[in-house]
């Protein structure tokens, strides 16, 4: 069965996912993660595409990101994908592939799933314990909604900025978001719906959406489709 095209819509924000290839670690030095970060921060404004959140988790990375056009994160993947693997094998003395394939990914309905996201991304760590709190991890975009540091790959989503009036006001109403978690179903939610392409949102959301793209956006539903 042929794979379907990735779905990609500009102006809404989707849910990346890169894995390592077999579970393998794609970063060996604190080095490495600087690298990948250098390389999103160039290639995101060069390609057009807004980074909300991401994280870099030892085997994979996660990213929560809105294109400006279709190609955007094509684009951002290609291009970061390849610098990337060419530093890693040449400092690792390796050859051959580092990723599991094509990136994965989605897009989300923002007023539904973008907050809730972004909160998933700064809890891998947790959740992998790595760390028992998320602002402990250096290696995300939680410091910087955090207010402990300045990261210039973030650019806040609009629904960020409605959390609060003030600077304060907003890293203390995130921080209590991520704080109190994210349901283990709607965890679930947006793993699947990243890795299997299916956009995430209300069903009135994903019928709308069909409607901008000829790609299917949703899983068929069981069952034949009724004749006439």
């Amino acid at each position: 069965m042929a794979r379907l095209p990735r779905l990609t819509v500009p102006g809404y924000p989707h849910h990346i996912i890169q894995r390592g290839n077999n579970r393998q670690a794609i970063f060996a030095t604190t080095a490495d993660y600087e690298t990948l970060l250098a390389l999103l921060l160039e290639n995101a404004s060069r390609h057009g595409v807004a980074v909300h959140a991401y994280v870099l988790m030892s085997n994979h990375f996660h990213l929560l990101a809105t294109p400006e056009g279709a190609a955007s994160i094509p684009g951002l993947m290609q291009a970061v994908g390849r610098r990337y693997v060419r530093r890693f094998n040449a400092s690792q003395v390796r050859t051959g592939t580092l990723w599991e394939g094509r990136y994965k990914s989605t897009l989300i309905q923002a007023e539904r799933y973008l907050m809730a996201c972004m909160a998933y991304i700064d809890l891998n760590p947790v959740r992998a314990g790595l760390v028992a709190d998320a602002a402990a991890y250096p290696w995300s975009s939680h410091g910087h909604y955090a207010g402990l540091r300045t990261d210039k790959l973030v650019t806040p989503h609009p629904l960020y900025w409605s959390l609060g009036n003030t600077p304060f006001s907003r890293e203390a109403a995130y921080a209590e978001l991520v704080q109190s978690g994210v349901p283990a179903a709607e965890q679930t939610l947006l793993t699947q719906s990243a890795l299997h392409g299916w956009a995430l949102g209300s069903e009135s959301f994903v019928s709308d959406l069909q409607k901008r793209t000829a790609r299917r956006v949703a899983k068929a539903r069981p069952g034949r489709p009724s004749a006439g």
